[in-house]
């Protein structure tokens, strides 16, 4: 089967996992896995709730990466892997799995998914979602009040203590590994639709022989 591996990094709040869901809701349904990278932390089973509180979820030591990068390889090869859970309320892997088939179109998307070279060398298009810090701010406050339980004092705290300094060494120099860059997040309805046309038209070129389409 012709499968295509779409890297999409970013900073935090910028907009990263609504490109990739537009991304998949543009496509065929079914063609597409998601292997986001926060499933991916490592597991902290044998740490207190304080130590994990602790731990720098924005460096890249925070990751599994030897499994993330098995894993990949497993779905490239043709073979479904049991992917991790991640619970942020838990600050733990969690004992669940999810279940997932190898699909034409793999989507690996994470703040750090350009990071690694390893996992680099895997990928067929690498992407990075560009977005203004104040704007990432205004999300990152929105999405960890609602879904985290955190009040705007912690995450402002976390922002200039954690994610700042963390995405100017880390995760800003990563952009320069991108094929494409999208600013505005998941608003840039243009650059998703290249996206999406571009990526059709890779793998119908490997299906013409067969006589099938997309």
């Amino acid at each position: 089967m012709p499968m295509y591996i779409i890297g999409i990094a970013g900073g935090t709040g910028s907009g990263k996992t609504t490109v990739a869901r537009k991304i998949i809701e543009s496509l065929p349904k079914g063609e597409v896995a998601l292997i986001p990278q926060d499933s991916y932390y490592i597991d902290a089973t044998d740490m207190t709730m304080e130590e994990r509180r602790k731990i720098n979820y924005d460096h890249p030591c925070a990751f599994d990466w030897k499994l993330l990068i098995r894993q990949v390889k497993e779905l490239k090869a043709g073979r479904a892997i049991e992917q991790p859970t991640y619970s942020y309320l838990e600050c733990n892997r969690l004992k669940e799995t999810i279940h997932v088939e190898p699909r034409k179109v793999i989507l690996i998307e994470g703040i750090l998914a350009l990071s690694n070279k390893e996992l680099r060398d895997l990928m067929d298009i690498k992407i990075f979602v560009d977005a203004d810090s104040d704007e990432r701010l205004i999300r990152v406050i929105e999405r960890d009040i609602i879904e985290r339980g955190r009040t705007v004092q912690m995450v402002v705290d976390r922002y200039r203590a954690v994610l700042k300094p963390m995405h100017l060494e880390f995760i800003e120099p990563t952009k320069r590994y991108a094929d494409l860059i999208i600013p505005q997040g998941g608003e840039n309805e243009k650059a998703i639709e290249i996206m999406r046309t571009y990526i059709l038209h890779h793998l119908n070129l490997h299906l013409e022989q067969t006589g099938q389409a997309l």
